[in-house]
């Protein structure tokens, strides 16, 4: 009897990484056609969702897993724990807004979100604490009123930012809502770009102090003016590739006048060569188009050449011309509009957080004092538009009996927060409650102080909270002090956009959260101090060094500390 001749055993199958398993996922299923297994999760229960829907699908319908309450430090693998409670995003294109569909949305916000809702950092509105059973009646009552969540999340086309005051600034160059609107119409939910390597990000304008934050799109247009053959002509400036999250990129400028008529064309063209990037999809981390210039060797030359060769013509080259400042690029306080006898107020909304009466009554005060229109902010703020100058009084009486503030304290004005522990699974400090006590700290401390500081705090080196480009950038992390685990926050100096643009620094200082207002006033006490005429405090920031700035804020000489490396996976909410 011979002997059995027996194989080698099989290798096991190499493990299916995340950008893989996304990538498979996707090929697999356009989510946007399947929302009826959702309403089959909703009747079934929240045990029924399939993880699947959980850790990706959702997200194409602007949906996300709620955080535990303890963020990253409660779960593992980079991630918290999720509750049974969903967080929904609201796309509003350009942030334009009715009082009819605000009143609506301060119904939903009652009804179903436990009176919490955000205005984020792309004109989105977010809700909180919706069960898997309200999410169809949530996206039934925002079709109603010609919103929708699809495309808030997701590697898709994202909800499309332009200026708030498009169409009432006097010193815009053009309106460029119209344009705005068209490519939110036309590329956000649209089957063709369901399935890019990552999030895209597009911010339209023709605002001249560049509100909408282009430089930290993945495509940028802003209005730019040259004269050709003795004629003034007005078209588009367009920029490519700026993000934050853990590796900040500023957009790269292309040398092309973008008319007006092909300026939806060239967002297009971008994308559709984004979607192309195979080379994109093999990292989650390493997906978005800025790392074709930061890791894949394109430059701005590359990036026209393979526009223009989709397009089958060429731009002209133009010089930029004025680029904006960075200074008040937020639409705060009461202006007279380009339109006869009305005004525009913004109003500052702390941390973006409103509440069902606030909502409410903001519509309310639109519709008895202007025409029903209120446009959302990158800020996270609200302007209100179309107002009678002879009601502004009124309307302002109005909004600061809401708790809101229409001349804030450059504290109050300056404070972005992030999502946090509250309800991100990948945060590691508390944000919200925190700004909201330290922008008071500020306030009571520094009466005083006399110049823009944009304080940014965010809950974990990914950036939600856009601590980069922040003149004092708070990132949330954790250390011992008295035996004990506290909120902490790295500090991150100097950020800006626009004339004198850069990332903000790492200076290697960071505090326990209760200790942060004393080492921010040591800061801003040192500037005032320190400063010459006229030398405003990112001026001081960049004369100043990092261990000058270290031994400010700590009151004595300490050694750098290193910055935390991120917590997990990059999300899908962040720069």
């Amino acid at each position: 009897m011979s002997d059995a001749i027996t194989s080698p055993a099989a290798a096991p199958a190499p493990k299916e990484t995340k950008a893989q398993k996304v990538e498979r996922l996707k090929r697999e299923k356009n989510p946007w056609n399947a929302w009826d297994e959702v309403r089959q999760f909703a009747r079934e229960g929240r045990a029924s969702v399939l993880p699947e829907w959980t850790g990706t699908y959702f997200k194409w319908w602007g949906v996300y897993t709620q955080g535990d309450g303890v963020g990253v430090t409660g779960g593992k693998g980079g991630e918290g724990l999720a509750s049974d409670y969903f967080m929904m995003r609201i796309g509003i294109p350009n942030g334009l807004l009715t009082a009819h569909q605000l009143h609506a949305i301060a119904d939903i916000t009652a009804k179903y979100a436990r009176g919490v809702a955000d205005i984020t950092t792309r004109q989105n509105i977010q809700l909180h604490w919706l069960t898997i059973e309200s999410l169809p009646e949530v996206v039934e009552a925002l079709t109603a009123i010609g919103l929708s969540p699809k495309g808030a999340c997701g590697d898709v086309i994202r909800n499309v930012t332009g200026c708030p005051l498009a169409g009432l600034d006097g010193h815009e160059l053009l309106d460029a809502s119209p344009l705005a609107v068209e490519v939110a119409e036309k590329l956000t939910a649209n089957p063709e770009f369901y399935n890019l390597p990552r999030k895209f990000k597009i911010s339209i304008t023709g605002c001249p102090i560049w509100c909408s934050y282009p430089e930290i799109n993945d495509v940028g247009l802003t209005a730019l003016k040259r004269v050709k053959d003795g004629s003034e002509e007005i078209g588009y400036s367009l920029r490519v590739g700026g993000g934050l999250s853990t590796e900040p990129h500023l957009a790269v400028r292309l040398n092309a006048f973008i008319p007006q008529d092909k300026a939806y064309d060239a967002v297009k063209a971008v994308v559709e060569i984004f979607r192309e990037q195979e080379a994109l999809r093999e990292s989650r981390t390493h997906a978005r188009i800025k790392y074709l210039f930061m890791k894949h060797g394109w430059t701005a030359e590359s990036m026209l050449a393979a526009i223009e060769a989709k397009l089958g013509y060429r731009f002209d080259p133009v010089e930029e011309g004025p680029v904006a400042d960075d200074v008040y690029r937020d639409h705060v306080g009461v202006h007279r509009q380009k339109q006869d006898g009305l005004s525009y107020i913004g109003a500052t909304v702390l941390n973006g957080r409103l509440d069902p009466a606030q909502l409410h009554a903001l519509a309310s005060l639109s519709e008895e004092y202007g025409d029903g229109h209120l446009r959302a902010t990158i800020g996270q703020n609200i302007v209100l538009v179309n107002i009678a100058n002879a009601k502004v009084s009124a309307v302002v009486e109005g909004i600061t009996a809401l708790g809101l503030q229409v001349e804030p304290t450059v504290f109050f004005r300056g404070a972005v927060a992030c999502t946090g522990t509250e309800f991100c699974k990948l945060a590691i400090a508390e944000t919200k409650g925190f700004a909201k006590w330290l922008v008071g700290e500020m306030e009571e401390r520094l009466p005083e102080f006399d110049q823009q500081l944009r304080l940014h705090v965010t809950g974990c080196t990914n950036s939600c909270g856009q601590s980069w480009i922040a003149d004092l950038g708070l990132e949330g992390k954790k250390i011992k002090k008295d035996g004990k685990m506290v909120d902490a926050f790295y500090f991150c100096v100097g950020g800006a956009l626009g004339e004198h643009a850069g990332i903000a620094r790492q200076i290697g200082y960071r505090a326990a959260a209760e200790d942060c207002p004393e080492a921010i006033e040591r800061l801003l006490r040192g500037y005032l101090k320190a400063r010459t005429d006229g030398e405003n405090l990112r001026s001081y920031f960049r004369r100043t060094s990092d261990a000058d700035l270290r031994t400010v804020l700590a009151g004595e000489v300490v050694a750098a500390v290193e910055r935390d490396v991120a917590p997990g996976r990059v999300p899908a909410n962040v720069g």
